[in-house]
């Protein structure tokens, strides 16, 4: 697997609109009873008490997939990362407003707390409208790239599901080529309906809703791991 350090700096901004009263006081009180621990290894029995499976969301944005896989599944434990404040702001919402008890949340750097958990631990990991990173000089800094996708393969299981959501063309070409280039991820798409069409157990992002309503096209690709 390539060297973690070199897979690093993947993100965009960290920093948003400046937060009200009381989105500053969720960050106080309900941040620290779901952040996953700032060092050491991490499995399901150190984040939720138990041995339950585990699912990840790399940049999960608003939160409202992660929420709302969270709430399908209440018997599995949900990982999310996400670098934007005002992004974990609102997963924290739904967190309290749907009084969800297995999901815990890091504001940083996903790989990092991906690289503490371990091998075959996954049953999903979900990247959704990541940063294309649109420029060429850029495109090392894509997440779909070898180095974090060595990473990604190892922490899932065999059989276990990658998800990729995206709206942007250059960021769709890209990654259908990198992930063709694999063999450790199979594609489960059999015709075009399966990846142009959102499957039912796949909750609406407001990026995409964002991207519907500019008239965009969406791709939803689902790989397993071999």
């Amino acid at each position: 697997m390539n060297d973690p350090a070199t897979i690093r700096r993947l993100y965009g901004r960290r920093q948003g609109h400046k937060l009200r009263a009381g989105q500053s006081a969720l960050v106080e009180e309900l941040l620290p009873r779901v952040a996953v621990p700032e060092s050491g290894p991490l499995d399901a029995l150190a984040l939720f008490g138990d041995c339950r499976p585990l699912e990840f969301e790399i940049g999960f944005g608003g939160g409202e997939h992660l929420a709302g896989q969270a709430a399908a599944r209440p018997d599995h434990g949900f990982i999310g990362c996400e670098p934007f404040l005002n992004g974990v702001v609102g997963a924290l919402n739904h967190i309290r407003d749907a009084a969800l008890d297995n999901v815990r949340l890091h504001m940083g750097d996903a790989l990092e707390v991906l690289e503490r958990l371990p091998d075959a631990s996954l049953e999903r990991l979900y990247l959704l409208h990541p940063d294309p990173w649109p420029k060429a000089r850029h495109a090392k800094r894509r997440m779909v790239n070898h180095g974090p996708l060595d990473l990604i393969a190892a922490k899932l299981k065999p059989g276990a599901e990658f998800r990729l959501g995206t709206d942007d063309p250059t960021y769709c070409r890209w990654s259908m080529m990198v992930m063709n280039q694999r063999r450790d991820f199979e594609w489960q798409a059999a015709s075009a309906h399966d990846f142009l069409t959102r499957p039912t157990d796949w909750p609406e992002t407001r990026y995409e809703r964002k991207a519907r309503r500019k008239d965009h096209e969406v791709w939803y690709f689902r790989y397993r791991r071999i």
